[in-house]
């Protein structure tokens, strides 16, 4: 559909809709949902195609799954265990307990999601930080940089992530390759940069300190079967990850698999074990797709790539270092999940205009939308929750706050990147 009023209408519905969003006074779920619902009803598009085209069914069941294993795993009283064992592997020294929880929320993020991290290890950290008696707010703000930077590593680490590589097609094992070793450069420089510009807050009295020793990891498993059960089908599914390609299996065959498999082995009731989905998240995901897919049947992403392609001169360079940049920036002012929503279809028309491969400009669009996320409160879903926590434990802290620090830092990433691209790429 090619009309010019339906190729207007789509625009503007997908502009409110986004508008709707970044406001953040409706719920997004509701506004994402109503907007793609309005482009079905208005015939937009159609109910069939995006069953059928439109709506990634990969990536839900990739979040699902997910989403159904850590909320059981969580049960064990794992990930509070792993957090107390931090405080007693650095002695109660707050440099050394600020750097491993970084590395820590760095890794979870990659191999859980970062908003599943952030939920877990905020709460701990305050009551650590309580127990030095030192102001959280600079491990809070290290926690959310941490997280987005870990997202980028893996497939699965952050919802973008997760969406790009049901696109385009790519493994796991692709994002280890490409990803993970510019993220962990990015992650110690973001590290010593933090150590650097907080070093005065991270000063702790002794008698504090040891307070925190005596603390028992062990105290906080609450169910070890559970635990034991837990690690070993989180090794199973990892282990699926790596070699889904090999298997011929899907990303999200492989998490409801483990989910499933988990579930039967701790005899959780499905009702309970599905009550810890964010069917919230889940829903905003079809909405969105519904709203994209709308843009895609009335030539809006034809449209715009075919733009692009003619402010690049279609070279293959300058197209990736513009999504890098755009991704980033756009990222930071709003959600990075609408944001790539919306150019994953234009970067696959894009490529089938040009006729050739665009893997480049994916890994552009997945650094920039990942780490670029991380430059205000409200360019990730994991920032909002950390603000969110921050404040209902006493602790608020300001949005010019947060980007007095983030914001630099996420330059300076998309700097890192940018020249990561050109060595590796070009």
């Amino acid at each position: 559909m090619n009309h010019p009023l339906a190729f207007y209408g789509a625009i503007i519905l997908f502009g409110i809709v986004y508008a709707t969003i970044m406001g953040g006074k409706f719920n997004r779920t509701v506004i994402a949902l109503t907007g793609g619902l309005i482009m079905i009803l208005l015939g937009l598009l159609s109910q069939e195609v995006a069953l059928k085209d439109d709506i990634d069914f990969n990536t839900i069941g990739l979040l699902i799954g997910m989403m159904m294993l850590v909320g059981i795993t969580r049960r064990s009283g794992i990930f509070e265990a792993i957090a107390i064992w931090a405080a007693q592997v650095t002695k109660g020294y707050p440099l050394f307990l600020f750097t491993l929880l970084a590395i820590i929320t760095a890794t979870a993020s990659a191999l859980l999601d970062n908003v599943t991290t952030v939920l877990l290890i905020v709460p701990v950290t305050i009551t650590l930080t309580e127990h030095l008696h030192i102001d959280p707010i600079a491990f809070l703000i290290m926690e959310i940089i941490a997280s987005n930077i870990g997202g980028t590593a893996t497939l699965i680490g952050d919802p973008p992530n997760i969406m790009i590589g049901s696109a385009a097609h790519l493994s796991f094992t692709d994002f280890i390759l490409h990803l993970a070793p510019i993220a962990l450069f990015i992650l110690f420089i973001t590290i010593g940069l933090l150590l650097l510009f907080y070093r005065k807050n991270l000063q702790v009295k002794d008698e504090h300190r040891l307070q925190v020793l005596t603390l028992s990891p062990k105290a906080q498993i609450k169910d070890w079967p559970l635990c034991q059960k837990s690690v070993l089908v989180l090794v199973l599914t990892m282990t699926g990850f790596l070699f889904h390609n090999t298997l011929h299996l899907e990303s999200a065959t492989i998490a409801l698999t483990g989910a499933l498999l988990l579930m039967i082995i701790s005899g959780e009731e499905p009702e309970n074990v599905l009550l810890q989905v964010d069917w919230s998240t889940i829903f905003f995901f079809v909405g969105l797709f519904m709203l994209v897919g709308g843009l895609k049947a009335t030539g809006v992403i034809t449209a715009m790539a075919e733009w692009a392609l003619t402010l690049t001169g279609s070279q293959l360079d300058l197209m990736t270092y513009v999504v890098l940049w755009l991704s980033a920036i756009a990222s930071a002012v709003v959600d990075n999940i609408p944001l790539v929503a919306t150019m994953i279809p234009m970067l696959k028309e894009m490529s089938i205009i040009s006729g050739t491969s665009v893997q480049p400009v994916w890994w552009a669009l997945s650094l920039g939308a990942c780490l670029g996320g991380s430059g205000t409160l409200i360019g990730a879903s994991a920032n909002v929750i950390v603000a969110d926590l921050a404040t209902k434990n006493g602790y608020p802290f300001s949005f010019r706050q947060y980007l007095t620090v983030a914001f630099p830092l996420m330059l300076l990433s998309i700097i890192i990147c940018h020249i990561y691209i050109y060595w590796r790429y070009f």
